[in-house]
């Protein structure tokens, strides 16, 4: 298997401590020290096709499933789930390709399918 299909996305913790990586074949968020060590893997049966990861200037981590339609925060430790963020039962999100949060609007904006995009405000 070639690495682009093993890699989908990464991401830096604010500190630089912190490698998170998307695996989307392998449904699985992986979380690296500075020097590659594995420090934890994350699977969730809500995170089928990983494929949207983000970390937000204060470490929360957002990723999304392509193939199960949500939008998880995971803790800043890659161990453990915080909140399901959106679906597609009760918020619309299918096919969410890139997840980012905008501490100037204080919103998820989540990129859906090939064309859209939706924008979710955060209190």
């Amino acid at each position: 298997m070639f690495l682009y299909f093993a890699v989908r996305k990464c991401a830096v913790s604010p500190t630089g401590d912190r490698l998170y990586i998307t695996s989307h074949y392998q449904h699985k968020l992986l979380t690296l020290a500075r020097d590659g060590t594995l420090l934890a893997t994350y699977t969730d049966p809500a995170l089928e096709s990983l494929s949207g990861l983000h970390v937000t200037t204060v470490g929360q981590v957002l990723v999304c499933g392509w193939g199960s339609d949500t939008i998880l925060q995971v803790d800043s430790e890659g161990k453990s789930k915080l909140a399901t963020l959106a679906t597609w039962r009760w918020d619309g999100v299918w096919y969410p390709r890139s997840v980012c949060y905008s501490s100037t609007t204080s919103s998820i904006i989540v990129g859906l399918g090939e064309d859209y995009f939706m924008v979710f405000r955060v209190e």
